[in-house]
């Protein structure tokens, strides 16, 4: 099989754990893109958060694409157009926000290129640190989210949040939801997840789902995995997703998605 579009995952898939592209990593994408194949990031994180490292890897000289906040955004790298957009309404946002009191976690969601929430926390932290977006906390959450607005986050200790992730499903049978790491339940449109927007992208590339290689390693790309020709877990991968994808690799902190790109592409 000839692939035509490699999708990367970005934090613990692309990404080692201090959030950096490993050298082999970097060129193999680099060689992947010099032979044709087109190279798109999908990631949870916000677009401003994606494309330093999107340019890094040349996306842009290959006119390529960047999937962002789980799929609610499709934008170009080379001019930062956005192709696809999809909100959650206010409603629906302060739906959310009472859940998350109920539940007792906190929540986030993005303003202006800022992390918006009422309360502090650790896993508040670790979004800001993963992103590099400032943090804004307001005294009303829903006075302060007078518009739509692409995802909200609850954040939680993990043991306590994985017991509410089919809670909320069930609670909020309107929303995609998914797990992007153990501490981070988030929450877009119906509808929208990785899978959906890169269809739309492939679409439009005119590439079919069998000449398209996805590479994750959570909940959130569940979506992507199972929609993709070749669908691959890092080996970090979450432990009870492992045996839905066709293949794993090395993880995220040895040179996985090398390996993705040596064996099926470059190979």
């Amino acid at each position: 099989m000839q692939y035509k579009m490699l999708v990367l995952d970005m934090d613990d898939t692309l990404l080692t754990d201090d959030h950096k592209i490993s050298e082999r990593n970097k060129n193999a994408i680099l060689k992947a893109q010099a032979k044709g194949v087109y190279v798109v990031l999908a990631s949870g994180r916000p677009t401003s958060a994606m494309t330093a490292y999107a340019k890094e890897l040349e996306l842009d000289r290959n006119d390529s694409f960047i999937i962002s906040f789980n799929g609610a955004i499709i934008s170009t790298v080379k001019e930062d157009l956005i192709l696809f957009e999809q909100k959650l309404t206010i409603e629906q946002i302060h739906e959310l926000y009472d859940y998350s009191v109920k539940m007792k976690t906190d929540i986030i969601t993005y303003l202006d290129n800022e992390i918006i929430s009422e309360t502090d926390s650790e896993y508040i932290e670790i979004e800001k640190d993963i992103t590099g977006l400032p943090h804004r906390k307001v005294p009303s959450f829903k006075e302060a989210i007078n518009r739509p607005t692409v995802k909200c986050i609850l954040l939680q200790e993990p043991s306590y949040l994985k017991g509410l992730e089919e809670d909320l499903k069930a609670a909020m049978p309107h929303l995609s939801i998914a797990m992007s790491k153990p501490f981070f339940l988030e929450a877009a449109q119906q509808g929208i997840d990785k899978a959906a927007s890169l269809k739309l992208l492939a679409s439009k590339l005119n590439i079919h789902q069998s000449e398209i290689i996805a590479v994750g390693n959570a909940g959130n790309d569940l979506t992507m995995i199972e929609y993709a020709g070749l669908g691959v877990w890092v080996d970090n991968v979450t432990p009870e997703l492992r045996d839905r994808a066709n293949a794993i690799v090395a993880s995220n902190n040895n040179d996985g998605v090398a390996e993705v790109i040596e064996r099926y592409i470059l190979n």
